[in-house]
C-alpha cells in the first residue's frame, strides 16, 4: 500500500507519517515547513511574551505526547517546502505522490487549485483537529477550552472537500481522560488519538466501509479564524489556570462512532 500525507513538521506531524509507514509499504510525505519553536520565532504565530509562555506548554506537551522531531524510516519519502509554497506545486513536481492508495490531508495550509480538484477525486481524507460540525476553523480544541467545553476536545476523521472543514464525517476521535491531566496534554491527546483511529482504521480497511455522513453546520458553536487566537485571548485563558475537570466532560456532544483514546 502506498500512501500520501500533506501535512508539517512538527512532532505530531512527523509522528503520523511514522505511523502511516508501519502500515503502508512507502509513504509519501510532503511536509510545510514552519518554525519549530513558535512564540519565540516570528512565524506563523507572532513572537510575543504571551505567545511563548502558551506555546512552551505546547511544546512541552507535544514532547511527552510525540518524542522530539526525528529522523524517518527509509520507507518514508520526505519533500520539505515552505509553508504557502503547496498551491503553487503543479503536477510534476509531485507526479510521484499521486500514484497512491491513501490520501491524507493533515494540518496542512488550505488547499487550492488543481490539488484540491485530485485529492477531492480520490476520495483523501482529512484530519480536522476539532469536533465537527461544532468547532471549525483554527486552533479548535483551545476554543472549546476556552469555552469551558471540554467534552468537544478531540478530532473529526471526514472526507476532504472544497471547503474548510466541511466534508461529510466518518468519525470522531477523544482523548481519554486521566485525572491531573494538563489542558495542554488533554489536546495532544487528542491529536494521538486521531492517528490512532485513522491508522488503525486504515489498517483494517475499515475506513473504506463508513457511512459518510453530512455536517449539520446548524450545530456550529464557533468557526474560527488564526487571527483570533490574539495576545489578548491566549492572556485571558492562561490567567484562568484552566483545569480538566471530570465533571465538565459529562455532557458529550452527539458523537459520530466514537474513539477514545
Amino acid at each position: 500500500m502506498k500512501v500520501t500525507v500533506f501535512s508539517s513538521n512538527q512532532p505530531r506531524h512527523i509522528s503520523l507519517a511514522r505511523q502511516l509507514g508501519k502500515i503502508a509499504n512507502e509513504v509519501f510525505f510532503i511536509s510545510e515547513s514552519t518554525t519549530i519553536f513558535p512564540g519565540k520565532v516570528n512565524d506563523f504565530f507572532k513572537k510575543t511574551e504571551v505567545m511563548k509562555t502558551y506555546f512552551d506548554e505546547v511544546i512541552k506537551a507535544e514532547k511527552t505526547i510525540f518524542g522530539d522531531i526525528n529522523f524517518l524510516p527509509s520507507n518514508i519519502r520526505t519533500l520539505s517546502i515552505k509553508i504557502g509554497d503547496l498551491n503553487l506545486l503543479d503536477r510534476r513536481q509531485l507526479e510521484e505522490a499521486l500514484n497512491s492508495d491513501v490520501y491524507i490531508v493533515f494540518g496542512a495550509t488550505y488547499i487550492t487549485s488543481w490539488l484540491i480538484d485530485f485529492l477531492v477525486e480520490r476520495g483523501a481524507l482529512n484530519i480536522h483537529m476539532g469536533i465537527s460540525p461544532f468547532y471549525r476553523g483554527s486552533s479548535c480544541n483551545f476554543w472549546a477550552l476556552y469555552d469551558d467545553n471540554p467534552s468537544h476536545v478531540g478530532a473529526t476523521i471526514h472526507m476532504l472537500s472544497n471547503g474548510l472543514d466541511s466534508g461529510d464525517m466518518l468519525f470522531h476521535c477523544l482523548p481519554s481522560f486521566s485525572e491531573g491531566i494538563s489542558p495542554f496534554d488533554f489536546t495532544m491527546r487528542a491529536v494521538l488519538a486521531a492517528q490512532h483511529g485513522l491508522c488503525q482504521s486504515i489498517h483494517d480497511r475499515s475506513i473504506f466501509t463508513l457511512k459518510r455522513v453530512a455536517q449539520d453546520k446548524s450545530h456550529e458553536i464557533r468557526y474560527t479564524k488564526n487571527s483570533d487566537f490574539t495576545d489578548e485571548v491566549v492572556s485571558e485563558f492562561l490567567n484562568r489556570q484552566y483545569s480538566i475537570d471530570k465533571s465538565r466532560l459529562k455532557s458529550y456532544p452527539e458523537l459520530l462512532r466514537p474513539l477514545y483514546f
